[in-house]
């Protein structure tokens, strides 16, 4: 078993620690908000610290799984940052989706150190989070991801290094872009279906059989028919990864038309109030523009 320091208790973050705590590692958490590290600690034995250094210190692999670009720096750097509290020979796992800019300048800070640096964005969801059932793309050295592995197994369906350290994040980008035109059509399946006067859980019991078939079909169909969004990857979030995607596109050439396309879909649900909306929230914009 590792000794573990886990930073960022939010929807994913904090049943991800738990996971680790259940599978017998020693876990220290720290939390921006204290009162949820201390409840996180209370329910599963874990210990608090009150600064990421100090989370840090003593723990042979530190994980981290915050918001933004910026989030993931303030955690790591400065006087109270993990780095300070993380000796050569330790291991910096990063679940958050940031960009490959960040990732690659917080490795090579990491490196001057000596310590490794493994970028591995999640995809799930919370629910994935909860039942332990992610899929973890990872970026980085090839030993530092075979120290990590049996430990990030706590909370994983499928773990695989895609190449060195940025291939995680760039393999969740794909991840996103992926899941973006998924969830436009999907929604734009559902709201034909309701304005052609078909039975929306009929039709779906039938399509899902067969090459229509997705997890976001399977596990978001339902909900989308009842026009119920509160829960799961927030809009607010997937703008926020959607963008990253962008400006990687236009970065290395890629054309993004259908993720640029979608991207656009979603500023619109956030004018609708829905940015903390799921990310299916998608057909709601369409009924909305649906003439009775």
């Amino acid at each position: 078993m590792a000794k573990v320091a886990f930073i960022g208790l939010g929807v994913m973050g904090y049943p991800m620690a738990g996971h680790l705590a259940k599978a017998g590692h020693a876990v220290t958490v720290y939390n921006r908000t204290g009162e949820k590290a201390a409840r996180w600690a209370a329910e599963h034995g874990g210990t608090q610290a009150p600064t990421p250094r100090e989370a840090a210190a003593g723990a042979e692999i530190v994980m981290a799984c915050v918001g933004d670009d910026d989030d993931l720096r303030a955690v790591c750097l400065g006087p109270d940052g993990a780095f300070a509290g993380m000796g050569a020979g330790t291991v910096f796992v990063d679940h958050t989706t940031v960009s490959k800019r960040v990732t690659d300048e917080l490795c090579g800070t990491a490196a001057g150190q000596g310590v490794d640096f493994v970028d591995a964005p999640v995809s799930g969801g919370q629910a994935g989070a909860e039942t332990g059932r992610l899929s973890v793309m990872c970026g980085g050295d090839e030993a530092a991801f075979a120290r990590v592995e049996p430990v990030i197994a706590a909370y994983a369906a499928t773990c695989r290094r895609l190449g060195p350290s940025g291939a995680g994040q760039l393999a969740k980008m794909c991840n996103q872009i992926a899941i973006a035109g998924l969830v436009q059509g999907l929604s734009e399946a559902l709201n034909f279906a309701d304005r052609a006067g078909l039975d929306g859980a009929a039709l779906v019991e039938v399509i899902s059989k067969g090459a229509a078939g997705s997890w976001q079909m399977e596990n978001r169909s339902a909900t989308m028919l009842d026009d119920a969004f509160d829960f799961g990857f927030a809009v607010d979030w997937m703008r926020k990864d959607l963008g990253i995607c962008l400006d990687t596109g236009d970065e290395i050439g890629a054309a993004l038309p259908v993720t640029a396309l979608v991207d656009q879909f979603y500023k619109d649900v956030q004018a609708m109030g829905g940015g903390r909306w799921d990310t299916s929230s998608l057909i709601r914009r369409l009924r909305a523009l649906s003439p009775e």
